[in-house]
């Protein structure tokens, strides 16, 4: 790569991929300066292969449009260092993925997969599990109810809420979700020290993962997986178990990767999502008040947590063939860093970005990604917390915080991992 005027100064650099600045107001330092003054540059880091870093909406929109030409299989599609890259390829007999999930995957193979389980989640389909939800929805509304005013909303409602919805989908039985959720806070935390694997050491991040995290999930879903080809039903589980691509039945190694991206990013980014929206609303009264008056404006509320939040900070691509992008020239195999957190504040789509306001409109949010790689789960994520708002902001009136909130440190996905909170019931 080029670098002289396209490098990006070490301290903003250095934050892009350090997990312990998505915790803090400090990534959103670094995009804003990238994007008044090195909105398509070059990070040099030590121990990471250079990397362009794409910070306004516009790009990472035109990037995601096209996908024969920014790859999502050809390296590893989240950030990770010459170390670990490498320790994976030797793992994995020279492919740089632990796992082999849509996110993982480029034409032809992403759309047969992806069409596998799409039908699940189309509105037609959710609309029929919509009374399902609202019954888990308002068991999570008692939940926090019944702490007679004071709780840590993260742990009573936000991880267990979605988490539910989604294993009741997928077919996991009741009992084994703290176990799947155990296992989605290390998988996604496994930088965080607070949530990563306590027994592993986190020099070896990419060990600690394939024998442990993954493993666990592994045998977990090959079971699981056993049982609904011997015995079909109505799940995503039976699904995933019996598909077929080409006339021939998935390997044992792509169901497991996709039975682990729902049964993780099915229920994290929303869990994130949901507690982004109550920790703003706690620090805004009069927004709370806006949308209490106005329940027309819950749809509005979703969309600008999701905004606000964006779960899924960063996904990377990989160029396919010289090419002149945005005016910077660009060349075979270059990685490409895309900031969709960075994207959602651009001044030049949001009017005052960095406000949440509950009646933003239009709200051209990027956070469920576009083009081919949109969220699958995008319409089921949106369906749940429009369901618990409607359950529970009628039986809230005050609202505050009652101690520091944290973020998770994560530079890939991450979202609040407490937030205590003071509330009156209605």
């Amino acid at each position: 790569m080029p670098s002289s005027d396209l490098k990006i100064p070490a301290e903003h650099a250095s934050n892009l991929v350090n997990p312990a600045a998505y915790a803090g107001p400090r990534i959103h330092e670094t995009y804003a300066w990238l994007r008044a003054n090195q909105p398509l540059g070059i990070a040099e880091i030590e121990g990471f292969d250079p990397f362009w870093v794409v910070t306004r909406h516009a790009d990472i929109l035109e990037v995601s449009r096209q996908n024969a030409l920014f790859l999502n299989g050809a390296r590893s599609p989240t950030i990770v260092n010459k170390e670990i890259d490498q320790r994976v390829r030797q793992m994995m007999g020279g492919s740089p993925h632990l796992l082999r999930t849509l996110i993982h995957m480029d034409a032809p193979d992403h759309p047969k997969y992806r069409i596998l389980t799409q039908a699940w989640f189309l509105p037609q389909n959710l609309r029929r599990m919509e009374e399902r939800i609202r019954i888990i929805a308002r068991a999570a509304v008692d939940r926090m109810l019944a702490t007679g005013g004071r709780c840590d909303f993260v742990r009573e409602v936000a991880l267990h809420y979605p988490l539910h919805v989604v294993m009741d989908i997928l077919g996991v039985p009741e009992e084994d979700e703290p176990r799947m959720l155990q296992l989605t806070q290390e998988l996604f935390g496994a930088s965080d020290p607070e949530l990563r694997r306590k027994d592993e050491e986190q020099t070896d991040e990419a060990n600690q993962l394939r024998r442990g995290v993954i493993a666990d999930f592994y045998n977990y879903f090959a079971k699981l997986s056993a049982a609904r080809k011997a015995e079909p039903r109505d799940d995503l589980a039976s699904v995933i178990a019996n598909s077929q691509i080409d006339g021939r039945p998935i390997s044992e190694f792509e169901a497991m990767s996709y039975y682990i991206i729902v049964a993780t990013a099915g229920h994290d980014t929303t869990s994130s999502s949901t507690a982004g929206a109550l920790w703003a609303l706690a620090e805004r009264p009069a927004e709370l008040a806006k949308v209490k008056a106005d329940p027309s404006l819950i749809p509005g509320l979703v969309d600008e947590s999701i905004r606000w939040t964006t779960p899924v900070k960063t996904f990377m691509r990989t160029v396919a063939e010289d090419v002149e992008f945005a005016g910077r020239q660009m060349r075979k195999d270059d990685w490409m860093m895309l900031c969709y957190a960075s994207g959602n504040r651009d001044e030049a789509v949001f009017d005052d970005p960095q406000e949440f306001r509950v009646d933003r409109s239009p709200n051209k949010h990027l956070a469920f990604g576009y083009g081919a790689h949109v969220c699958l789960g995008q319409h089921l994520a949106k369906m749940e917390m429009r369901i618990l708002w409607e359950e529970l902001l009628p039986k809230i009136d005050q609202l505050e915080l009652a101690g520091e909130p944290k973020m998770s440190e994560a530079a890939f996905v991450n979202g609040p991992k407490t937030l205590p909170v003071r509330f009156e019931a209605a």
